[in-house]
């Protein structure tokens, strides 16, 4: 499968902002899918991930993300989104999506990635 990430941007805190994650190739509905985000400096970190049977969603522990981010998918449009609400300038990196067979927060077990879209949040 292939992924394409996009709605990124540069935002002013306080706003939200959807991410989508379109697939190519098979049925993303086939795979558990992940949204990872990675800062300047910083290791890949896990945002959130959505299970391929049943819709199962799974957030990182993060004080930092609990509670703003929303995972979603839509299996009909070949999408998975990443709702991200009350955006702090620490959210600013590069948000990729990938596609495994296993419901995961390790960016090991994923095996197709999306290209990263930037976001941007501004104090």
């Amino acid at each position: 499968v292939q992924l394409q990430a996009s709605g990124g941007g540069l935002v002013q805190a306080g706003d939200s902002l959807r991410l989508s994650c379109a697939a190519s190739g098979r049925a993303i509905g086939r795979y558990a899918t992940g949204w990872f985000r990675q800062a300047p400096g910083k290791e890949r970190e896990f945002v959130a991930a959505i299970s391929w049977v049943g819709g199962i969603t799974y957030y990182s522990g993060s004080d930092s993300m609990k509670g703003r981010f929303t995972i979603s998918r839509d299996n009909a449009k070949n999408t998975v989104y990443l709702q991200m609400n009350s955006l702090k300038p620490e959210d600013t990196a590069v948000y990729y999506c990938a596609a495994g067979d296993t419901l995961s927060p390790r960016p090991g077990l994923y095996n197709s990635w999306g290209q990263g879209t930037l976001v941007t949040v501004s104090s």
